[in-house]
């Protein structure tokens, strides 16, 4: 079972896309294994934004994802990683596919709605960053026999 982590970005959460966005992950057949509402700090963001210290737009993704409340969770599934990227589609809204959360709700190239784990190594990192393992729950659904096969789970 993969996991990987999802933020809806203060954009999403202002726009009252929060169970709209929730909604397409779930349906594609996902598992919400953790999710909190909260605001990151700064310390928290140039934390998990480090990798991208000193590029030139390194100064405004600190400040857009501390202006306001975020919804952070943890998914989980087989192919979790891939799945939710494909959903999200592309990071700028007015190049995301129709169909895609970016491609249907956004259209700037600041204001993107929802960050998603990049890798395994990405998500094991942003996830511990967010949660303890405690606050993080392994479960099956009931529907899961009706979403993947026992060989694909």
């Amino acid at each position: 079972m993969e996991r990987t982590l999802i933020i809806l970005k203060p954009d999403c959460v202002q726009r009252r896309l929060i169970g709209t966005v929730i909604q397409r992950f779930e349906q594609k057949g996902l598992t919400i294994a953790a999710m909190k509402l909260m605001q990151i700090t700064r310390e928290l963001a140039e934390q998990h934004y480090a990798v991208h210290k000193g590029k030139p737009f390194y100064p405004g993704l600190i400040e857009y994802i501390t202006s306001g409340p975020v919804v952070v969770m943890v998914i989980a599934g087989p192919n979790a990683i891939s799945i939710c990227r494909k959903l999200m589609g592309k990071t700028f809204g007015y190049e995301a596919e129709p169909g895609t959360i970016r491609g249907d709700f956004g259209s700037s190239r600041t204001y993107n709605l929802v960050h998603g784990s990049d890798a395994p190594e990405t998500a094991a990192f942003e996830i511990n960053l967010y949660f303890k393992p405690s606050e993080i729950l392994d479960y099956t659904p009931a529907d899961y026999a009706f979403v993947f096969k026992p060989d694909e789970r």
